[in-house]
């Protein structure tokens, strides 16, 4: 790990970081065409006024091979906000060597240093990483599980809120 180093990604890196999210589409089977993510979009929501995720770069030898986007959430519970792990890609000659791991290490120094109570993350189930997650001392939520509104359905409930707030 002493050989890595990790730091706060600049829109200088947009390019290196889509690259990153192809490599995690096609880690994860997805088609080249699933990633619409452009340099645009990220100097818009990661890079501009209103920054809506952050992301880390890893580094071995001054050349980027990993990423991680995170972003903040709250738990009412806690009264303190959290981490959310949105995506943490390795390129694979890289894996094995402890990128991911200082990756991780650096979002739990920053969680810890910004008052957050937890960093949190969601993985698929045939993911091998599930593994380094355990081995990180995560656990798995095994009793909440995931759900997601979009497309069109996202479209049509927000049609029945524009209805309910006029």
């Amino acid at each position: 790990m002493t050989d890595t180093h990790v730091r706060f990604a600049t829109l200088a890196d947009a390019a290196t970081i889509i690259r990153f999210v192809r490599g995690l589409a096609a880690f994860e089977n997805e088609p080249p065409e699933s990633v619409r993510l452009t340099a645009d979009d990220l100097a818009r929501d990661v890079f501009g006024p209103t920054p809506r995720a952050e992301v880390l770069i890893a580094e071995r030898g001054g050349e980027p091979v990993a990423f991680a986007l995170f972003f903040h959430n709250y738990s009412t519970w806690e009264g303190r906000p959290g981490l959310y792990l949105e995506d943490l890609y390795v390129d694979e000659p890289a894996r094995g060597a402890g990128v991911g791991r200082a990756l991780m290490a650096a979002l739990a120094r920053l969680a810890r240093d910004r008052g957050c109570a937890r960093l949190e993350l969601s993985v698929l189930d045939w993911n091998p990483a599930r593994e380094f997650y355990h081995r990180l001392g995560m656990r798995h939520m095994a009793t909440w599980l995931p759900y997601r509104l979009d497309g069109d359905a996202l479209a049509a409930l927000a049609e029945e809120g524009e209805a309910a707030t006029r």
